[in-house]
């Protein structure tokens, strides 16, 4: 063969740039006859598109509605004109159901629904005229007791602390607990432990208090807890927390009075949803309460409350792993003798540890420190569970329980 000449090779090492020319002709490629034409048809297109709407006025929105250049009030008063306002009904009983020819108690039903939507004791809306059904309604629930969910979790997790598991109950053969009540001295962590459930569960989770199921009116307090239970068999699967439960579930007496029977009707409401008649369904209960020697014994049955679990004082290791749990944030010296300060707190709640660790910040942050060290701790123990003995309640649920 033939050598290659120098000049060749040289040239496809360092090829010449493209010149005007040659970027006309590449861009020729893959162009049909037509494009020029076309492309030019888009621009004018969308030119004109844009001139009709700076006209028209017309703008995007967040609300979904036309701009106002384009409403027709007139029209739009003669249609609601046209259709007149539904009556709320109760449709109480179905006269030959899942048929052509049903009648719900005397009225028909109307074209916008079907006969599947409807079922005996539903809320439903009729037109003013002949009564005929239109549309089902939901549930009537107070908003008060709506509100009463819990949406966002807890930023609460459990920890080393007591609780209960619902284990497979049904290869025994037997049901799971379906009420729980928990019980033990102010500070030790009852409603703690239900805000770590409801961080924990993807069930819905109703917090009641209650105080807030306390009316003036009689019947009003019976009233919000049967809608409470009726939103909460709405649910797939929910947990109901009633805390302070011996604002309404105390035992009952007569004062002569009368004062306290709204309060009494309240708690029997109560007493028949856990178990009454009619079946909880897929509904748990957790009660909290630090006076349970109050409590009324038809609330406390087996069969409406099957747990009861004691929140005690906690021990000297458990003393420690709460003094460690709080001080996780805290600036704190190294090697502080967490064991010797639990020593110090004989009969201390899981709140008053809290409070020794706050109070020992603020020791800090008067001498103007950034750390906290173990004599501030000290200082608090002295203030906290010397200086404030005589506020415990402990010693007084202690006495009554």
């Amino acid at each position: 063969m033939a050598p290659e000449p120098e000049e060749d090779i040289k040239d496809e090492k360092n090829p010449r740039p493209l010149d005007e020319d040659d970027i006309a002709l590449l861009k020729t490629y893959g162009l049909g006859p037509y494009s020029a034409s076309i492309k030019k048809a888009e621009k004018e297109i969308k030119e004109m598109a844009k001139k009709v709407n700076d006209l028209c006025g017309i703008k995007e929105s967040d609300t979904g509605l036309a701009a106002p250049s384009q409403w027709d009030l007139v029209s739009d008063k003669q249609m609601m004109q046209e259709e007149q306002p539904l009556q709320v009904a109760r449709c109480t009983k179905i006269i030959s159901p899942n048929t052509e020819d049903a009648k719900y108690f005397v009225v028909g039903l109307g074209d916008k629904v079907s006969p599947t939507d409807i079922e005996e004791g539903m809320r439903v809306g009729v037109d003013r005229n002949k009564y005929q059904i239109q549309i089902p309604l939901p549930p009537k629930i107070d908003p008060s007791v709506t509100m009463m969910t819990v949406e966002e979790k807890p930023d609460v997790t459990l920890l080393n602390c007591q609780c209960f598991t619902l284990k497979k109950f049904v290869k025994l053969g037997i049901d799971p607990p379906k009420g729980v009540l928990c019980y033990g001295p102010p500070g030790t962590g009852k409603t703690l432990l239900a805000r770590a459930v409801a961080n924990r569960t993807d069930a819905c989770f109703i917090r009641v208090i209650g105080s807030e199921l306390v009316q003036k009116y009689v019947g009003e307090g019976a009233r919000m807890v049967r809608e409470l239970f009726q939103m909460a068999r709405s649910k797939k699967a929910c947990i109901v927390f009633f805390d302070e439960v011996d604002a309404i579930g105390g035992a009952r007496f007569d004062d002569g009075v009368g004062g306290d029977n709204e309060v009494q009707r309240t708690m029997l409401e109560i007493v028949n949803q856990l178990d009454g008649f009619d079946a909880r369904g897929n509904i748990k209960v957790l009660m909290a309460t630090n006076r349970p020697d109050t409590l009324d014994p038809a609330l406390l049955r087996p069969g409406r409350l099957d747990r009861k679990i004691e929140f005690g004082l906690p021990d000297l290791e458990s003393r420690t792993q709460i003094f460690k749990i709080h001080t996780r944030t805290m600036n704190c010296e190294r090697d502080i003798r967490f064991e010797l300060l639990a020593r110090l707190c004989p009969n201390s709640t899981g709140a008053d540890i809290r409070s020794v660790c706050t109070e020992a910040g603020m020791y800090a942050i008067r001498a103007r420190r950034k750390t906290v060290t173990e004599k501030d701790f000290l200082d608090a123990v002295n203030k906290v569970i010397k200086g404030y003995q005589k506020f415990s309640a402990t010693p007084k649920y202690m006495v009554y329980n």
